[in-house]
């Protein structure tokens, strides 16, 4: 069975697409039944290049990676989500949708790669950072036994990450 996990950033645009392509990138290395989605509540519309500059030069492919509303996960048809983690501090104060299934709800706050100082470099360089302290985190959650684990017990050990 599929464990669905559910990225929240407020513009969908580097963070969150950052976590889900290097999730879903992670999971199918290992040949894990792991998929990762990411969503805003106020989409921008489009994908930072910075983010998808860097995951290329990471090997990780962004084809399909788009700008989309969490509405598209909170539908009847949408799949249930078993973890849903906010990776910035506005969508994190959001009220959020009520999630088909009852997901493990969680906040990784990471600074905004795109405000960085120092120019196109700097931000060049917070996007890289953000992309690796994302890869290192979402790797050991790829280690817990996601699918034997009670939420309580899956939430404790997520927030220790």
């Amino acid at each position: 069975m599929t464990t669905h996990i559910l990225i929240l950033c407020t513009h969908n645009s580097a963070r969150s697409v950052l976590a889900e392509a290097m999730l879903n990138h992670l999971a199918a290395a290992q040949g894990l039944d792991v998929r990762a989605h990411s969503a805003g509540s106020a989409p921008s519309g489009r994908v930072n290049p910075q983010a998808l500059e860097v995951l290329a030069a990471a090997g990780v492919a962004t084809q399909g990676l788009r700008s989309k509303s969490w509405d598209e996960f909170s539908a009847a048809d949408a799949p249930p989500m078993d973890i849903v983690i906010t990776v910035c501090d506005s969508a994190a104060e959001e009220a959020c949708p009520l999630w088909p299934g009852n997901p493990v709800r969680l906040h990784w706050g990471y600074a905004d790669p795109s405000s960085a100082p120092g120019g196109a470099a700097g931000q060049r360089a917070a996007f890289e950072h953000t992309r690796q302290t994302l890869a290192e985190r979402l790797q050991r959650l790829l280690a817990l036994p996601l699918a034997s684990r009670g939420a309580a017990a899956l939430h404790t050990e997520l927030s220790r990450l």
